[in-house]
């Protein structure tokens, strides 16, 4: 994702001036076309996260739109208190962008593994969170967010990740995209795990469980339209995420079934567990370790199935 993102980044660039990337010590080589068009506009920020985001806040105030671009933890937990006072507070256009968010950099330790983002972003007023899945929908949300008039997160993978679209989708922030239709359950899904969604949904498929597949890219705001739709068309929504199950897409969602009094037990929730991974491995060990592969995922889901229709019959 993040080769795709210093493409997009500089073909956004070049067609407004206004565009200014800072960097936390990374990516130097990886902006050198964006350095070529005009390399005042690209500041390279050092280890100083919270240092650099209230220089992106300072410039979106100038009239700038500043991105900032680091490893996922390193551009939120290190620097939320600039994010809430000189980002959010101030409610200037500043996009923050986190590579390798989730278990992406699993084989760095616990220190570069971020599934606490969302989570605490999301609590911060007019704050936009974008979850994109690939690189297609990555390029579409930064061209949103580079419209759009406050602060946005961006949170993407770190590369190699397989495509969910062939091509750019039509993406709209706070709207959801259907990735897959079916008539039994849906699977809600937000990020780099959709692959890993739609090998789930093949597997269920196989076992004579339709699935449809749900992207919701944008976590914040929630696409509250789009779940009545899916909480009254299935009897089961399972939401999947390579985050803590407190706090994410699983949780946000969890407090609107409240919020709207669904009471029943139609929503399922997949993500990491609360609890710090001290193992070092890849980042697929990392998501068999808590679950996120497809089989378990289509196992869960198609023994809650089961069980539901029991309780039904």
């Amino acid at each position: 994702m993040r080769n795709a993102f210093a493409d997009e980044i500089t073909r956004l660039g070049a067609q407004d001036s206004r565009i200014v990337l800072l960097s936390g010590d990374i990516g130097n080589r990886l902006f050198d076309g964006f350095k070529e068009q005009n390399n005042v506009r690209f500041l390279n920020c050092g280890v100083a996260e919270a240092n650099m985001m209230g220089m992106a806040a300072g410039m979106a105030m100038c009239g700038l739109k500043p991105v900032v671009y680091t490893i996922a933890p390193f551009t939120t937990t290190r620097c939320f208190e600039q994010i809430r006072v000189d980002v959010c507070y101030h409610e200037v256009p500043v996009t923050i962008v986190g590579t390798g968010a989730g278990l992406s950099y699993a084989g760095l330790g616990p220190t570069h593994h971020s599934v606490e983002d969302i989570a605490i972003l999301r609590t911060l007023p007019g704050m936009t969170i974008l979850c994109p899945c690939d690189t297609f929908e990555l390029r579409a949300a930064l061209r949103a967010a580079m419209q759009h008039d406050g602060p946005v997160y961006l949170r993407i993978g770190k590369k190699n990740e397989p495509d969910v679209y062939d091509e750019v989708p039509a993406f709209t922030i706070g709207k959801s995209i259907c990735v897959r239709e079916g008539n039994d359950i849906c699977l809600v899904s937000t990020g780099n795990m959709m692959p890993t969604v739609i090998d789930a949904a093949e597997q269920l498929a196989r076992d004579g469980i339709d699935a449809r597949v749900e992207s919701f890219h944008t976590v914040k705001p929630l696409d509250e339209n789009s779940l009545r739709r899916l909480f009254d068309s299935y009897q089961l929504v399972a939401v999947i995420e390579e985050h803590s199950i407190i706090g994410g897409l699983g949780g946000s969602v969890a407090e609107w079934t409240v919020r709207e009094g669904l009471g029943e037990q139609r929503l399922l929730c997949f993500g990491t567990a609360d609890e710090f991974m001290h193992e070092v491995g890849s980042q697929k060990y990392a998501r068999e370790r808590f679950g996120l592969t497809p089989t378990n995922i289509a196992d869960t889901v198609s023994c809650r199935l089961r069980s539901r229709n029991r309780i039904s019959a």
